[in-house]
């Protein structure tokens, strides 16, 4: 059954920005967009698994900082290639200056 985990507070992550959270041996990225949403999906390019956390966040996406493929965190679509794969996304809820994700 999935539950819900605290991921970070609201102020660890900037507008437009992105943080890695691990809970075991997964990775995912917790992204704020331009308008202070939330989003989590898994923290790794589906290309080339690569770590997503260092890659730039601009409005609701992300870009992989290899080979530059662009995920849409709203909904995990890739928008520009090399990834074919889109990414697994997760639910999000801010409570109490939280972020919690559902894994």
């Amino acid at each position: 059954m999935a539950e819900w985990i605290a991921a970070c507070s609201v102020g660890d992550i900037d507008q437009e920005s992105v943080i890695r959270f691990d809970v075991g041996s997964r990775t995912f990225i917790i992204v704020r967009d331009h308008k202070n949403n939330y989003y989590c999906a898994d923290g790794l390019c589906t290309h080339e698994q690569v770590h997503l956390s260092d890659g730039d966040v601009v409005e609701d996406t992300i870009a992989c900082p290899k080979h530059a493929s662009i995920f849409d965190v709203t909904d995990g679509e890739v928008e520009t290639p090399p990834a074919c794969e889109n990414l697994r996304v997760y639910p999000t809820k801010v409570e109490d200056g939280r972020v919690y994700i559902q894994v």
